[in-house]
């Protein structure tokens, strides 16, 4: 049964190579990326063969545990990204506990992650191949870090599979992933700095960690080359004590999850509150601009979107205390614009098959065009503006304030009226509603990334007289060509998004079912 579960689990990656031509294609690239990485990380293990021993040690106690406390971590953030062994799914089976948790454990080996983890762990062995005894241990160690690594994120999974059946805990989980993500830039420049100036102190926090759950079984090794065979010995008691209490924890909560399965809750409402149904109104593109807000406000698909409102601005400004410009901060308007307008180019892949709606109502498309524009225009309007203000008063840069606000309405409207019509002919495979927001299938990001491009590209050339007004204005410092570009900006922005929603309407009375039908197909 366990080599089922294992070759089940091999036949999952097989069948990925046979899927569409942009999927084969993202498969192979992402194998590509997963290799070069790992032939990064061996280097960088051979290289520290020729460090001194504590140097050596340091640098895998801490990568170790950072290792660790990733796999226990990044699976309650993007829960839902795995699910070749689902155990809601074996519960059925007639499969013992400990044979179901062994091909578990055998099946993550196998996988990307699991498989990059389990090499690179046995890798650690390469800084002591001048010490075959001590080389011997490394691999030993090295299975059973890779395995605390996978059991680790078994039991995390398995307990808090409770709270993730919930609807809040999903969408606060897949929007937290977020926000490491944007500000990974001052992320790794600070912890850069910071290590920097606290290198002397590494060796005293590896140490630490070499007597915790999260360093003890990378610590082993360097205790033996150190010829402390009693601390080498305490502490691969310490990790072994860890493992069996990961496979505790984790048997309880696979146990407890296969006899009593999570199940999302529900609860009715009281009627009478039709919401924004009942502000909105009462005509097709009401209805459509009611039912998207709702979306963006409570679709964690949308959020994250939303979320890059308030990080922008702190991103720029960080960039611009780095160097001392304020042309980084005062370009979070047109930055924060730019992402909204475009957000709107998989709003007819998010509705998935829900969309056959639209189509039994038969709602004309300039009013599905205009439904969607407006809900986005009703919140995306105020806070570019407020953004671009607000940035540029902070800057001291009023005098060129109404350009730049005309080039971020002109960039929102137009990337408006351009997704109108792209989203109009194209669907793309996007996350299903309910699934994780960072849940992607192979070849997605292909298959989105040409039409992204090109409306990047067709956006740009649209916005070219906003831009020249914008650069005519910084440099004259003359008022009236900043309330130009204003002008211009709203008044070229409002008739482009005019255009694009009829033309998008009248190509979406014509695609409409064949948009359905691949909107089935990517279900």
């Amino acid at each position: 049964m366990v080599a089922a579960l294992v070759r089940l689990r091999l036949l999952y990656l097989r069948n990925s190579f046979r899927r569409s031509t942009g999927q084969l294609v993202a498969v192979i690239l992402g194998a590509v990326y997963g290799v070069f990485a790992l032939v990064v990380v061996l280097g960088a293990l051979i290289g520290l063969s020729f460090a001194p021993r504590e140097v050596a040690t340091t640098a895998l106690v801490l990568a170790g545990s950072a290792a660790v406390l990733g796999w226990a971590v990044l699976p309650l953030l993007m829960s839902g990204v795995e699910q070749t062994l689902d155990p809601a799914r074996l519960a059925v089976y007639p499969i013992p506990l400990r044979t179901m948790m062994i091909g578990m454990l055998l099946s993550g080996a196998v996988g990307v992650a699991g498989a990059a983890t389990t090499l690179a762990a046995l890798g650690t062995a390469l800084p002591w191949w001048r010490a075959p005894g001590v080389a011997l241990a490394a691999l030993v160690t090295g299975v059973l870090g890779a395995a605390t690594c996978i059991v680790v994120s078994r039991a995390t999974t398995s307990v808090a599979s409770g709270l993730a059946s919930g609807r809040r805990f999903r969408e606060a989980s897949g929007l937290l992933v977020l926000i490491p993500l944007i500000l990974a830039g001052p992320i790794i420049i600070g912890v850069t700095r910071g290590l920097r100036s606290s290198a002397d102190a590494l060796p005293a926090v590896a140490d630490g960690l070499s007597w915790s759950p999260l360093g003890a079984v990378w610590a082993v090794p360097g205790a033996l080359a150190a010829g402390d065979a009693l601390g080498a010995l305490a502490r691969l008691l310490i990790a072994l004590a860890t493992f069996a209490v990961l496979w505790l924890v984790w048997r309880w909560g696979l146990g407890r999850s296969l006899v009593t399965p999570t199940r999302a809750s529900s609860r009715v409402r009281a009627p009478g509150k039709p919401g924004l149904f009942g502000i909105l109104p009462a005509t097709p593109a009401g209805a459509i601009a009611a039912r998207c807000l709702t979306y963006w406000f409570r679709d964690p698909r949308y959020l994250r979107q939303l979320i890059v409102i308030p990080l922008i601005p702190a991103l720029m400004w960080f960039y611009a205390s780095l160097n001392h410009s304020n042309s980084f901060l005062i370009a979070s308007g047109p930055i924060i614009a730019f992402a909204l307008g475009v957000g709107m180019l998989a709003d007819v892949s998010y509705d998935s098959t829900a969309f056959a709606l639209h189509l039994s109502k038969a709602v004309p498309g300039r009013a599905d065009r205009w439904g969607r524009a407006g809900a986005m225009l009703a919140f995306g309007v105020p806070a570019v503006a407020i953004v671009t203000i607000g940035t540029a008063a902070a800057e001291g840069e009023l005098a060129i304030a109404p350009a730049l606000l005309g080039l971020s309405l002109g960039i929102l409207l137009t990337g408006a009226g351009v997704c109108s019509v792209t989203s109009a002919r194209l669907v793309f495979p996007v996350p299903n509603p309910g699934d994780n927001p960072f849940k992607s299938r192979p070849g997605a990001g292909f298959a989105l990334m040409g039409p992204t491009f090109a409306s990047w590209g067709v956006l740009a050339v649209l916005c070219l007289p906003e831009i020249a007004l914008l650069i005519v204005a910084v440099v004259t410092r003359d008022a009236l060509w900043a309330w130009a570009g204003l002008v211009v900006g709203v008044a070229l922005g409002g008739v482009l998004l005019t255009v694009g929603a009829r033309v998008g309407g009248r190509v979406l009375d014509a695609r409409g079912p064949e948009l359905l039908l691949q909107l089935r197909k990517d279900a």
